[in-house]
């Protein structure tokens, strides 16, 4: 753990917490968590975890190496402007805040002349929650492989993490993962929908619609086979899967799926114009 680490979250929401839960007592100590929280009910949850909190940006920024924007795209604008007297060169920014492109916030955390660069965006997931996200990071120039290191570790306290190249790709990371846990919900409705209409209770749906996902994420990320061959594995010629299949084929499941993520990604690149003005 390292113990000279501080840690400032802007914003004190859901994603704030789960990440806080994730970082105290393994990166940092929870008394080097300090939370700025425009909710001042909710500070007594966070200092009974050992942590400290403001209403509003304070000096205790200046004395944290990390700052963690977790507030709504609408408003970090402003949150930004009433942060950066306390911004110092070597403060690494991380930015869970959906919307707001990386280049945009490095302006307005610096100028448009000399932009703060030392700044990860990162898109995360709601399984972080229950510490299984997966989140996709990417960095400015300004981020060296140490401050890329501390990143990904604050990140991986709530999943997994994968690095993509800029903005343009987390256009994709949310499009995928980010919107993903909505589509998967979604998939479950349907099953369980299904499950009813064939026969079962909606506790025995849910259950085996549940257990059936879980599995097979679990085969296949645990599988070196490629997922069209473990597809075909569970597929006999002629047999129930293949009847099920031939439905998703003719209603053109594959292509919806595609069309559903493009227009997640369009609207990723639509709100980061409307953010970012």
């Amino acid at each position: 753990m390292k113990n000279e680490l501080s840690i400032a979250f802007i914003g004190g929401g859901n994603m704030a917490a789960a990440l806080a839960s994730g970082l105290a007592g393994k990166v940092c100590p929870a008394k080097n968590i300090h939370v700025i929280d425009i909710n001042k009910d909710s500070h007594a949850a966070w200092q009974a975890r050992g942590m400290t909190t403001a209403a509003a940006p304070d000096e205790a920024l200046a004395q944290c190496r990390v700052w963690v924007f977790a507030v709504k795209p609408q408003n970090m604008k402003d949150v930004v402007a009433s942060t950066r007297q306390w911004l110092r060169d070597d403060t690494l920014v991380v930015s869970v805040a959906a919307g707001i492109r990386a280049d945009t916030l490095a302006g307005w955390l610096g100028s448009a002349n000399a932009p703060f660069n030392r700044l990860v965006r990162c898109m995360p997931n709601t399984p972080a929650l229950v510490g299984a996200g997966i989140t996709g990071l990417a960095a400015l120039d300004g981020v060296g492989q140490a401050d890329r290191e501390l990143a990904a570790q604050l990140l991986s306290s709530v999943g997994q993490v994968v690095w993509v190249a800029d903005d343009a790709a987390l256009d994709g990371v949310t499009a995928l993962s980010g919107s993903g846990p909505a589509y998967v919900f979604l998939f479950l409705e349907a099953l369980v929908a299904g499950g009813l209409k064939v026969g079962l209770t909606e506790d025995q749906a849910k259950q085996l619609a549940l257990g059936t996902l879980a599995g097979a994420t679990k085969l296949a990320a645990e599988s070196d086979e490629p997922l069209s061959v473990l597809r075909e594995r569970v597929t006999s010629k002629g047999g129930t899967t293949a009847a099920a299949l031939a439905a998703f084929d003719a209603a053109g499941f594959s292509g919806i799926v595609q069309d559903a993520m493009a227009a997640a990604a369009r609207r990723s690149r639509e709100l980061a114009e409307e953010f970012g003005k």
